[in-house]
């Protein structure tokens, strides 16, 4: 079964007109609590109270309504949103084309796919193409659920994808958090940098795992075959000494942990990514090495 479309209409740039539909692009495995009652396990419901008459109200009398100042309100009906509408509301309209890496990712809210509808697929095409050319993202007004958004359009892996954003002024300002300046010691600063480069690579999506997730899922489980569950012991946290300390024992840690992690999997790597490796390891010679040589090499390092 294809999957349902949330939103059709068209990508528009000029005078190109590109008929599309928008796609969710993400899943999240959210597990779902419900309160219910213990004593017959019937799910507990929620009426939409009148708070001044504290009785029910059925829904043909209740209305969507503005507080333009503290109590009072003006009614909007249905119509009064529809004589709203803007630019994007049938249309994504991309007014500039900027490089994606200059986006703040602060402004991204949410992810969807854009696919062609029937019979737009070669101008589809020639937008994704014309996109990864020029190594541009474009950026759009568009209307979904009775709100403007900001949107960006790229290429992901061959497909259109509209990244909706914030606004600027939604974007709260950095000022009242923003720590007093602190002097860093030279030598602070130095290990703090060994400490990220001990920790650096590249960035591989299915190496996080939501473990939380997991281990409620396992709960549920247990509970669910009559099995106790135990609250392990909180682990108590050493006293670090100083910043420097602290420093260096993270970086300690983190080569160590970074050694065995690497040493256990060396052999099932492909010779491409030994060679990552060793250049990141910074082995001398590695050009040079075949495939058992780069294994040893890096065992060593």
């Amino acid at each position: 079964m294809p999957p349902r479309s949330l939103w059709t209409g068209s990508i528009s740039f000029g005078l190109v007109n590109v008929p599309v539909r928008l796609y969710s692009a993400v899943a999240e495995h959210t597990l779902h609590f419900h309160f219910v009652h213990e004593k017959d396990d019937s799910r507990i419901g929620y009426e939409k109270i009148c708070k001044a008459e504290g009785k029910p109200v059925p829904d043909d009398e209740i209305v969507k309504a503005f507080e333009y100042r503290k109590g009072e309100f003006v009614y909007m009906s249905d119509e009064d949103f529809e004589a709203a509408r803007v630019e994007g509301y049938k249309s994504i309209d991309v007014s500039d084309f900027v490089p994606y890496e200059e986006i703040d990712p602060i402004y991204f809210r949410h992810t969807y796919y854009i696919g062609p509808q029937e019979g737009a697929e070669k101008v589809y095409a020639l937008l994704v193409k014309a996109l990864e050319d020029s190594g541009v993202a474009g950026i759009t007004k568009f209307v979904m659920r009775d709100r403007q958004n900001l949107g960006c359009v790229r290429v992901r892996d061959g497909v259109l994808t509209l990244e909706q954003m914030y606004f600027a002024d939604e974007v709260k300002p950095l000022d009242e958090i923003k720590p007093a300046y602190a002097k860093v010691e030279r030598r602070e600063l130095e290990l703090a940098r060994q400490l990220i480069d001990s920790l650096s690579g590249t960035f591989e999506p299915g190496k996080y795992n939501d473990t939380y997730r997991d281990a409620l899922c396992k709960l549920i489980e247990d509970k669910r075959k009559g099995k106790k569950t135990h609250v392990a012991a909180g682990r108590e946290e050493e006293e670090i000494p100083d910043l420097m300390e602290a420093l260096r024992l993270s970086l300690s840690g983190a080569k160590s942990g970074r050694r065995a992690s690497r040493d256990g999997d060396l052999g099932s790597k492909t010779k491409a990514e030994l060679m990552k490796l060793a250049q990141q390891a910074d082995i001398p010679g590695r050009s040079q090495m075949d495939k058992d040589e780069l294994v040893e090499a890096l065992e060593a390092a």
